[in-house]
């Protein structure tokens, strides 16, 4: 089984009553520009920020009161005037302070753009007899999506196999073309496209298993960036509609058969359907929210839902498999390797079990792990049998079992549990295995033989390991055909761009498909990335991942440094390439990662020494990793800045409450920082289900816990560093009323003169913008922000006004 999709949290979408303010005392017309140098930052010498208006709004619990004098700046309906003027006044401010460096901003953004490879393909995938690939041109913001028969597919699939592209070789297809679907909407994704699929009954030359028949596609479209989704069924040779659109879906969704759709829905009060977690920029893995009175006549109950839809019926008649009514729970989808079987699972943070639904008989929906409070399963398939991921409280980083179609009941042991290596996904082919594993921080791909179908399971021996290139580096899986030996992974590493390998499972031969093209003169041997680890104040060693440009820096601590962090929901940050940080890396800056608790880098128990009441471990962790690389010459406080998004916003928001003389600039992405006040409210879509990570603020040793880092209860009559926050006024996964929240606060009670800026994208969501240039955009901006801050913008970059 493929890595399970992690989603976001955070859709306040109630009807609450708001309380008008008078206009903030900012208005256009007050706007001056701003100076072009970043040597002085006194607000004499800058336009006046906007001034959110006060309106007392008390809560009290256990004895204790607070006072939120910017609750009126949630408004879930999104429309409401005095608001929606406060925060383009906001942008207005913003843009007016970075008015001097524009020049330059603009500059980094070409030299940021002229490292891509604009005309360019991914790496084909064989599936059957095409090969599937997506295609991006030249200006252009967005992908096709493309197929090309397999000339001789009767043959097995190699490593060295190569789609041909010559003049002789089969024509490329356009199947669907999101620059042309994209044309009338200012942002766009995709967060689904499924080939239908049909079961080959003979064993045939690749095995039996199901092929693409090719001839239909199911996709998942999002216009508003708010994460609800409409599904399209479309023919894949001439684009036309097959049947009617279904509506207000989330991403998943997977074909039953040759006639049938499954797909997840959200309740009426757009709950996610699945781990909707606070996710990092890195993991852009996505699902939807769109028109609210949509979604409402496609809901028939409370919770989370799995529909059956027949093609060609209309959607208010699809049948209803399951209905998980507890609100702590939420779904997931998703389709064995084999084909043969979907798997529904309804999934808590400590809690997962699994349904099966065999895709000949798609209505009817089998329970196939038990609902066991503390334990959680994911399933594969291949052959007569089951293959269960299990991780229990005993065994915190799984063990892995067998058990036959027909016995569940019946487990046999593959890989036990182990102290020290956590067993995070695992995925099938019909001949092997593919246990995807972490040990002492860094990940690792093992593959086992198996015995033919049919033959009985045990306990599986030494496997054979993929090696890699770098010291540190993240390697993931990909979708590989199952009847074949070659597994496809990604891989990556701070120095070395995204690449797909094929690795063929029988002779360990590893063949590179595609590596990212990286323009203007880049090579990697120019660059150095190494881990250390830090000492955190209980002792435990913190691993850091670090990469600069060996030509450029001193390591005497005068280097200027990016260090992020997220460190939630037991998510891996692994050292990963970004070309668009090679502007930061080729001025002579240090970019580090701090793999903190709370994030799954050193296993399941480092998560759980980093949430609930030990949350706060996430926190000092990052000031031991800075001060670590403060004490080891990597920088010094007055060249150290900080990013995190997020739940890793929420991190960035905590430190500089806790220690903000540490650093000189703070990014704080679309971060989570009213914490107490949004897990107070059962109401809000994510919150019952978020109290197993954060705890449950109704309960006094949490509330109290809770609000000792919540980050808008502890502004405090302090200094600040620089601070960049940024939101979306769409994400329903942190509403944009947490971030102008904290900086109506941080503008109210700072006592120094340095830059805080707030950006709200209006016409997007968690992940901000979705074009690939516009991503860029935005890269370009946050490093201005950053070198504006630090004074290192040449003279011939800015405008003096």
């Amino acid at each position: 089984m493929l890595l399970r999709r992690l989603f976001c949290n955070h859709i306040n979408l109630l009807c609450l009553p708001h309380f008008l303010c008078s206009p903030p005392s900012f208005s256009p017309s007050s706007v001056k520009l701003s100076t072009s140098t970043m040597s002085s930052h006194s607000l004499s010498q800058s336009p006046s920020p906007p001034v959110a208006k006060k309106v007392e709004h008390v809560m009290e619990l256990f004895g204790d009161v607070r006072v939120d004098n910017y609750y009126w700046l949630r408004d879930d309906s999104r429309s409401d005037p005095e608001i929606l003027s406060y925060l383009k006044l906001e942008n207005i401010y913003t843009d007016s302070v970075m008015s001097g460096t524009k020049k330059f901003e603009d500059e980094l953004f070409c030299e940021i753009k002229g490292r891509v490879k604009e005309d360019d393909i991914s790496a084909p995938l064989r599936r059957g007899q095409y090969y599937y690939y997506k295609r991006y041109l030249e200006g252009k913001e967005y992908v096709q999506y493309c197929r090309r028969l397999v000339p001789t597919s009767e043959s097995p699939p190699s490593v060295h196999d190569t789609m041909p592209t010559g003049l002789d070789a089969p024509p490329e297809h356009v199947i669907l073309d999101e620059n042309v679907k994209a044309r009338d909407h200012s942002f766009y994704s995709i967060g689904a496209f499924e080939v239908r699929r049909f079961f080959c009954s003979g064993f045939g030359p690749f095995g039996n298993e199901f092929y693409p028949n090719n001839k239909l596609v199911a996709y998942a479209e999002d216009t508003k960036g708010d994460e609800i989704y409409t599904v399209y069924v479309i023919d894949a040779e001439t684009g036309a509609p097959v049947g009617k659109p279904l509506v207000g879906l989330t991403s998943y969704l997977a074909w039953a058969g040759d006639e049938a759709l499954v797909y997840v829905t959200m309740d009426e009060i757009l709950r996610p359907d699945k781990y909707f977690i606070r996710l990092p920029y890195e993991l852009s893995f996505c699902i939807d929210p769109d028109i609210l009175s949509l979604v409402l006549t496609v809901l028939k109950q409370h919770m989370f839902l799995v529909w059956l839809h027949k093609l060609g019926a209309d959607q208010s008649s699809d049948t209803c498999l399951y209905h998980e009514k507890d609100d702590m729970f939420s779904l997931d989808l998703e389709a064995s390797e084999s084909k043969k079987f979907l798997f529904v699972a309804s999934e808590s943070k400590i809690t997962r079990f699994v349904f099966y639904l065999d895709v000949s008989k798609p209505e009817e929906l089998r329970v196939l792990t038990p609902r066991v409070v503390g334990v959680d399963t994911s399933v594969s398939h291949r052959g007569n049998h089951f293959f269960v991921r299990r991780r229990t409280d005993e065994f915190f980083n799984s063990e892995l079992l067998a058990c036959p179609v027909d016995n569940t009941t019946e487990t046999t042991v593959l890989i036990p549990h182990r102290e020290s290596v956590k067993i995070q996904d695992v995925q099938l082919f019909m001949d092997h295995l593919v246990v995807y594993e972490r040990e002492n921080g860094l990940p690792k791909i093992t593959t086992y033989r198996l015995p033919a179908v049919g033959e009985p399971l045990k306990s599986l021996q030494t496997g054979q390991s993929v090696d890699f290139i770098d010291p540190v580096y993240s390697a993931d899986p990909s979708e590989a055909q199952f009847s074949s030996s070659i597994l496809r992974f990604h891989y990556s590493s701070m120095r070395t761009p995204p690449s797909v390998y094929d690795y063929d499972m029988n002779t360990g031969i590893s063949v590179l498909k595609k590596i990212e093209t990286v323009l203007g003169g880049f090579d990697t041997s120019n660059y150095v990335t190494e881990r250390k680890w830090a000492t955190a104040s209980d002792g435990t060693q913190i691993p850091i991942s670090i990469v600069y440009q060996k030509n450029l820096v001193k390591l005497d601590g005068s280097d200027p440094l990016l260090l992020y962090g997220y460190g939630s929901y037991e998510i891996c940050i692994d050292p990963s390439f970004k070309a668009s940080r090679l502007s930061l890396l080729d001025r002579g800056f240090i970019y580090a990662v701090a793999h903190i608790r709370g994030g799954g880098e050193m296993g399941r128990q480092w998560y759980e020494n980093g949430k609930l009441l030990q949350k706060k471990n996430t926190f000092t962790d990052f000031i031991a990793s800075a001060e670590y690389l403060i004490e080891n010459k990597y920088c010094s406080k007055e060249k150290l800045c900080i990013d995190g998004r997020s739940a890793g916003g929420l991190l960035i928001g905590a430190v500089l409450n806790m220690r903000p003389d540490l650093f000189k600039t703070a990014i704080a992405g679309v971060p989570f920082v009213d914490v107490v006040t949004t897990m107070l409210d059962p109401t809000i879509p994510l919150t019952t289900s978020e109290w197993e990570e954060w705890g449950d603020p109704r309960k006094e040793e949490f509330y109290f816990y809770m609000k000792s880092y919540s980050p808008v209860d502890n502004v405090k009559v302090q200094y600040y560093p620089n601070i960049l926050v940024t939101a979306g006024l769409n994400d329903p996964r942190v509403m944009y009323s947490e971030p102008a929240k904290f900086v109506a606060k941080l503008r109210d009670l700072k006592i120094d003169d340095n830059i805080l800026l707030f950006k709200c994208e209006l016409g997007a969501g968690h992940f901000s913008k979705s074009g690939r240039f516009e991503k860029l955009q935005e890269d370009a901006f946050i490093y201005t922000f950053i070198l504006k801050a630090l004074n290192m913008i040449p003279a011939s970059g800015s405008r003096q006004s």
